[in-house]
C-alpha cells in the first residue's frame, strides 16, 4: 500500500496527516483532493508543495469526474476520506452543503473505491454521531447513534454508507470515529482558535449557555497517528474510536487559554445557547488502543503548544478572519463578535 488519496487533505486534519504520513513513510505517494472551501487553505501543505511524493487535485467529492482524476494517475492503493462540511454551527444555518458533501460526496468516493478494487478505505467521522453520553460512561463503537445536529446526522449517513459498501460489495471499508480535535491550522471557527485568536486581539470570548458542555479532546497529531493505525492494522468493517486522554468543560479550555495568553478573564462574554447543543462528548478507545496506538499529547501540553504556534503565525490566521467569514461570525454571535 503506497498510493494513497487523501480527500479534504488542505484542510486541518487532513493536512496534518498528510504532512505526518509523507514523513513517515519514505515510499509512499499522496494525491490530495479538496475542493478548497473556505476551511481549505493551500497555505496548509506549504511545507511539502516541492515533495516528488505529493500532488494536488482541486475537486469536490461530489463530482466523479474530479475523483476519478484523483484516482487514476498514480493508481490508488487507499483512499482516506477527511472531506466534510464540519461545523455544527453552519449546519444549523445551511444543512444542505452537509447533506451534499457528507453524505453524496461519500458515496461517489466509495463507487469510485469498489471499480478501482482498492486495498483500505478510511471513512473519517465523529464522536457527534453518538449524541449527548450522560456520565460517567463513555461511548463504545457498538453503541446506538443518535447524532443531534443536522452535521452529525450526515456524517452518521456518511459511514453507515460506507460500512454498507462493505457488507454489500466487500469495499475494505474502515470508519473512524475522532473526539474533538485542537492544533496547528485549525480554521478560527471552532472554539479552541477561535477563542484563541479573539483572545490574541483581546476581543470577546463567546461562550454558550453556561459553559459547562464536556468534550473529549484529541491532539491534531494524536488523531493522525490513530487514523495510521487504522490503516496499516485495522479489519475492513471495523469502527474505531479515536479519543483523546481529557474530558474538559468548554468553559475550564476557555480559562486556561486566557491564562496561557495572560488575558482577563472578563473577555469571557456568554451568548445564548445553540440549538440542540449536546451536553457530553465522552469516547472509549480501548478498541484502538489494542492495535498498538497510545495518545502522546496531555492537554496541558497540547494546549501550549497550540496557543504558542497561533501566536507564532498571526500572517496565517489574520487573512482569514474576513469577508465570508466576518459575515457569518456576526450572525452566529451578533454584536460579541466584533465588540
Amino acid at each position: 500500500m503506497k498510493h494513497l488519496v487523501v480527500t479534504g487533505g488542505a484542510g486541518f486534519i487532513g493536512s496534518n496527516f498528510v504532512r505526518y504520513m509523507l514523513g513517515k513513510y519514505p515510499d509512499y505517494t499522496i494525491t490530495v483532493l479538496d475542493k478548497l472551501t473556505y476551511a481549505g487553505n493551500m497555505e496548509n501543505l506549504r511545507e511539502v508543495e516541492n515533495d516528488p511524493r505529493y500532488r494536488f487535485v482541486r475537486g469536490d467529492i461530489a463530482d466523479a469526474a474530479a475523483v476519478e482524476q484523483a484516482t487514476s494517475a498514480q493508481g490508488c492503493d487507499a483512499i482516506i476520506n477527511f472531506a466534510a462540511e464540519t461545523h455544527v454551527d453552519r449546519s444549523i444555518l445551511e444543512p444542505d452543503a452537509f447533506i451534499k458533501t457528507n453524505v453524496y460526496g461519500t458515496y461517489i468516493l466509495l463507487e469510485a473505491a469498489r471499480k478501482l478494487n482498492i486495498e483500505r478505505y478510511v471513512q473519517i467521522s465523529t464522536d457527534e454521531v453518538y449524541g449527548s453520553i450522560p456520565a460517567p460512561r463513555s461511548s463504545v463503537e457498538s453503541d446506538v447513534l443518535e447524532p443531534s445536529s443536522p452535521y452529525s446526522a450526515a456524517k452518521t449517513g456518511g459511514e453507515l454508507m460506507a460500512l454498507s459498501y462493505y457488507v454489500t460489495y466487500k469495499v475494505p471499508v474502515m470508519v473512524t470515529r475522532g473526539s474533538n480535535n485542537y492544533g496547528p491550522f485549525q480554521y478560527p471557527e471552532k472554539l479552541i482558535p477561535l477563542f484563541v485568536t479573539n483572545a490574541i486581539e483581546s476581543k470577546p470570548l463567546p461562550v454558550y449557555g453556561d459553559g459547562k458542555q464536556v468534550r473529549n479532546w484529541i491532539y491534531v497529531l494524536d488523531h493522525c497517528t490513530g487514523i495510521d493505525t487504522v490503516l496499516h492494522k485495522g479489519q475492513a468493517g471495523e469502527i474505531y474510536n479515536v479519543g483523546g486522554p481529557s474530558e474538559e468543560y468548554n468553559l475550564d479550555i476557555t480559562h486556561t487559554i486566557l491564562r496561557l495568553l495572560d488575558q482577563p478573564q472578563s473577555l469571557i462574554s456568554y451568548v445564548k445557547d445553540r440549538p440542540g447543543h449536546d451536553r457530553r462528548y465522552s469516547l472509549n478507545a480501548d478498541k484502538l488502543k489494542a492495535l498498538g496506538w497510545q495518545p502522546q499529547y496531555d492537554l496541558g501540553a497540547g494546549m501550549k503548544a497550540t496557543v504558542d504556534w497561533y501566536v507564532a503565525n498571526e500572517a496565517w490566521w489574520k487573512p482569514l478572519k474576513n469577508g465570508e467569514y466576518l459575515e457569518y461570525y456576526k450572525r452566529q454571535y451578533g454584536t460579541v463578535a466584533v465588540s
